[in-house]
């Protein structure tokens, strides 16, 4: 396994306090748990979404029937921009 610099760990503890922090608000409801399809297009992208949810990395939940909006887990998002965003600095 390979060396992990000092700035690397430091980055991977930074954004596993953000996630824990977020999810923390997200439980106490402080912060909503999940986006719509706009804010979630805004905050990460349309095509990272799109592509996200391709890929099975995130599942959209949809409230009702086949005319219900869809809408995103936060934390579930957010993982995967941390992760992909670790990937290509590691």
């Amino acid at each position: 396994m390979p060396e992990l610099s000092s700035h690397t760990l430091f980055l991977l503890l930074q954004t596993a306090a953000e996630l824990g922090a977020k999810q923390s608000l997200c439980k106490t409801g402080k912060l909503k748990p999940y986006l719509s399809k706009s804010q979630a297009f805004r905050e990460f992208g349309r095509s990272n979404i799109e592509h996200w949810i391709e890929l099975g990395l995130i599942t959209p939940r949809k409230d009702g029937d086949h005319s219900a909006a869809w809408r995103i887990d936060r934390i579930e998002a957010d993982t995967i921009r941390h992760a992909k965003e670790i990937i290509i600095y590691i």
